[in-house]
């Protein structure tokens, strides 16, 4: 200490160097320059424990070792994905197929030919696609800056998603249906839980599927990116809570006045692994690799997938996932799991359900190593001392048992069979119950006096007394804790205080992270609710007991819906389930609408789940009225077809939907069905559609929206100088002219804070905008474009228009601030796959995190 503080003084008495601005400037950038000139120290992609645990392990075909390592070796290729449920998916690949893909064919970048994107033989139609462009090569090439764009606007727009081929698999295998109860169990970063949520709508004309999603991941922070990346898809049937998977709750839901256990149909495993697949992509892992990594894993996998089959449903399927190659965090699991089942799961033969994808069977032999390099056969020989590190499930069992498991059917991935990442799946079916569970539970009814002498049901992962079939129950059910629980008939006890959600009290769980507003479900008698109903003429079968708020007291700012079946699991387990975010927005709050007629606004968010119910205020229009409605800022009716004005003659002022219809007849125009949010002022029409499906309806459309620098933007076509034009909000004369118009505060139609002030730019203003992938990209673009946009001059001289403050409901803590910036700041926002993984997990250690290995879906090494 004393060092020091001589030292402190003596640097405290020197005299202060005076520079001046440019001088500051100049030193800045000869740092910049000697920092680029010696540049990063780059990592040796060599590792000879790694050969040496893999050849003695034999995973990798006799014969095949140096294309195996030389794999490793080589930058993964890009892989991209088409969102497969929206009815413009076609169109999408249309214009890939037809324009982009083939303006990359005689591209050459640094001497190498771009080679022609194709297709992954074994996704389903064609909906995912993978490329030899690195990320460098995308970001920074000039002839490639157009197909960069597009893929940062059209991931924004949920319609694309930059994503590793083999993280696509466990999804596939799940086989969903659209009425198939869902749990994915480590979902953070979100690339498979959008897949998952994509296979429940696989009809869009069916706006609330009968299954839903249950996106749970342990790290708080992470759930946020889930939550942004889950609202891409726009579903009311998905749901994101922050649980520890290895210990995750099991929910009741109310079946006619019975309180019954909640299992899953379909269950995604994809557990926290050490990542030694991804070294293509993570080169950190080449330098940082050792057993150790594995046999610290090991134990909270099995914790994991035992937690998992114990919520499964008899007949339901699990995926087990890892991207690691050591059978430690592979065939050990899943073995060990098999043996403690007694016969209750399978491993499932779906050798056929992925044709095209090439794959190696499981092992059946393996051996476990220490970081040192010293080998153990069997259980038997590991030392004492050796004990509290190397389990006996690391090991084989014996050959009986193992020859009745099946693990041929286990599915590993190679890097060089198919030029992608290395990966494991194993695919579990449950035919009985666990044996754990097997006791059948006695039938529970209040006591007439002390309910002390009903027995507590406790809820550990391996609690003899729980069943595996829902428990009989006559008036009553058990909570968590063992307490008895009402099950009265809702229809006799509908309270508001029935229905409001709230977070779990502080002496049942401890929580982490942000506190989360209440989810306060809209009661029948409600009153904002007739006026809705009258304005856009909703129909009878409309769920209005699934809207719900955020806000208990004071206005309702924006109103979410979700399914019925999600809204069962909301009510009846908000005492144990800490549940980050869930619905989508369908309506928003205009503080002036009643003037209009109603007092709440479309959002373009939920318009696709609300407009099959809404019969009046429908305008039809055709290809160039969209092209009107989306290149113009605020364009006047006369601007129109003589179809819509003659339709909006009669409309009153307010929020409108605008349906465009295709033709049939005319199959080289646009085949999808779109529908947009519009607002109707005294003047003209303009659309509520944040920018990036702007530009994504445009392109659709064949309209190029391709913004080049600005000394060559003046040369571009006329309807893309208009974007343009919108973008950089020149003064247009028919905004000056229209008072009654409202701000399009949309901020991508996502979140306000219960102050109204916007939050999105807020927590986004940090992310750097040019990923590979486009995830998260262009938000910053899209901040500076809305300040301009509402600095316009007629803006601020319409005093009738609503303001769409829309984000920040279900994103601000208790003190109203924007957390997402706090959760995002961190963000290493390069990786290949955009998912935005890399928050620093450092902090949670492996034993209780939940994270994903580092691949483009997985999660974060530990």
């Amino acid at each position: 200490m004393g060092r020091n503080n001589r030292r402190n003084r003596r640097k405290d008495q020197r005299p202060a160097v005076q520079r001046t601005p440019a001088e500051e400037e100049e030193r800045r950038r000869a740092r910049e320059q000697a920092a680029w000139e010696v540049g990063y120290t780059e990592i040796v992609k060599e590792n000879k424990l790694f050969e040496h645990y893999y050849q003695e392990l034999k995973i990798v075909p006799e014969g095949e070792w140096e294309q195996f390592m030389s794999a490793l070796r080589e930058p993964l290729p890009a892989t991209i994905r088409i969102t497969g449920y929206k009815s413009h998916a076609k169109e999408i690949l249309h214009c890939l197929k037809e324009k982009y893909f083939k303006e990359l064919q005689d591209i050459e970048v640094d001497g190498q030919k771009i080679e022609a994107p194709q297709p992954l033989s074994w996704y389903p139609d064609e909906l995912a696609w993978h490329t030899n462009l690195s990320r460098k090569i995308i970001r920074k090439s000039p002839d490639l800056e157009k197909f960069h764009q597009f893929l940062i606007s059209e991931t924004e727009s949920g319609n694309i998603s930059r994503q590793e081929a083999v993280s696509m698999i466990p999804p596939v295998l799940l086989n969903v249906q659209p009425h198939h109860k869902i749990l994915d169990m480590c979902a953070a970063p979100g690339s498979k839980t959008k897949q998952l949520i994509e296979m429940l709508h696989a009809d869009m004309d069916v706006p609330f599927p009968e299954g839903f999603v249950i996106a749970n991941d342990v790290d708080n922070k992470r759930c946020y990116l889930l939550v942004h990346q889950a609202k891409r898809l726009s579903s009311p049937c998905v749901m994101v809570v922050n649980h520890d998977a290895s210990s995750i709750p099991r929910l009741l839901v109310d079946n006619n006045g019975t309180k019954e256990v909640l299992y899953y149909d379909r269950i995604l495993c994809d557990v926290p692994c050490s990542g030694d697949g991804t070294m293509r992509k993570n080169i950190d892992v080449w330098k940082k690799w050792s057993t150790l990594n594995s046999l610290q894993l090991h134990g909270l996998q099995i914790r994991i997938a035992t937690r998992g089959v114990e919520q499964l449903a008899e007949g339901g399927r699990m995926v087990y996932s890892t991207c690691s190659l050591n059978p430690i965090e592979d065939e050990a699991v899943v073995s060990s799991l098999l043996e403690k089942s007694e016969g209750s799961l399978e491993l499932a033969d779906v050798s056929s359900d992925i044709p095209g994808l090439k794959w190696m069977p499981g092992i059946t032999n393996w051996r476990v190593m220490t970081k040192e390099g010293q080998w153990f056969d069997k259980w038997e020989d590991v030392p004492t001392s050796r004990h509290t590190q190397i389990r006996p499930t690391m090991f084989p069992c014996d050959e009986e048992k193992m020859k009745g498991m099946n693990l041929h059917r286990c599915l590993r991935i190679l890097p060089h069979h198919q030029n992608t990442g290395g990966f494991f799946v194993a695919v579990l079916i449950k035919k009985a119950p666990m044996p754990w569970n097997r006791r059948q539970p006695k039938l529970l009814r209040r006591p007439p006096t002390v309910a002390a002498s009903v027995p507590v049901v406790n809820d550990a992962v391996e609690d003899v007394t729980e069943t595996d079939k829902p428990a009989v129950a006559t008036d009553n059910a058990v909570n968590e804790d063992g307490s008895i629980k009402s099950c009265s008939n809702p229809k006799t006890d509908s309270t508001n205080k029935d229905n409001v959600c709230g977070p779990p009290p502080s002496k049942k769980m401890k929580l982490f992270g942000f506190k989360e507003d209440p989810f306060v479900f809209l009661s029948d008698d409600d009153p904002i609710f007739p006026p809705i109903v009258k304005f856009y003429g909703l129909s009878s079968s409309f769920p209005k007991t699934n809207l719900l708020t955020r806000t208990q007291e004071g206005k309702k700012k924006q109103l979410y819906i979700v399914s019925k079946e999600l809204r069962n699991v909301l009510l009846n387990n908000s005492e144990k389930m800490k549940v980050i975010n869930t619905g989508v927005k369908v309506l928003c709050r205009n503080n002036d609408g009643e003037q209009y007629g109603c007092a709440y606004r479309l959002a373009q968010e939920g318009i696709y789940t609300l407009y099959p119910f809404i019969s009046l205020r429908i305008v039809t229009v055709c290809v160039e009225d969209i092209k009107v409605l989306l290149t113009q800022e605020n364009p006047f009716l006369s601007k129109f077809s003589s179809q819509i004005q003659k339709q909006t003659k009669d409309i009153d002022m307010g929020s409108i939907v605008l349906k465009f219809e295709p033709d049939p007849q005319k199959p080289d125009t646009l085949q999808c069905p779109i529908v947009l949010v519009g607002w109707r002022g005294k003047t003209s029409i303009r659309s509520f559609v944040p920018k990036n499906e702007r530009l994504h309806y445009l392109r659709m459309m064949g309209v190029e929206v391709f913004k080049e620098k600005k000394e060559n933007a003046r040369n571009a076509n006329p309807e893309s100088k208009a974007i343009l034009d919108q973008t950089e909000v020149e003064n247009m004369e028919c905004v000056n002219k229209d008072k009654n118009m409202p701000e399009n505060k949309d901020c991508g139609e996502n979140d306000t804070d219960e102050k109204g002030s916007c939050m999105a730019s807020e927590c986004l203003e940090e992310l750097i905008t040019d990923k590979e992938d486009g995830s998260f990209a262009g938000v910053k673009q899209e901040k500076v474009d809305q300040t301009e946009v509402e600095d316009m001059e007629c803006v601020k001289k319409d005093k009738n228009m609503p303001e769409n403050k829309d984000c920040g409901e279900n994103d601000t803590d208790e003190k109203g601030s924007c957390m997402a910036s706090e959760c995002l700041e961190e963000l290493i926002t390069d990786k290949e796959d955009g998912s935005l993984a890399g928050v620093k997990q450092e902090k949670v250690p492996a034993t209780e995190s939940n994270m994903d290995c580092p691949d483009s879906d997985s999660k974060e090494q530990h």
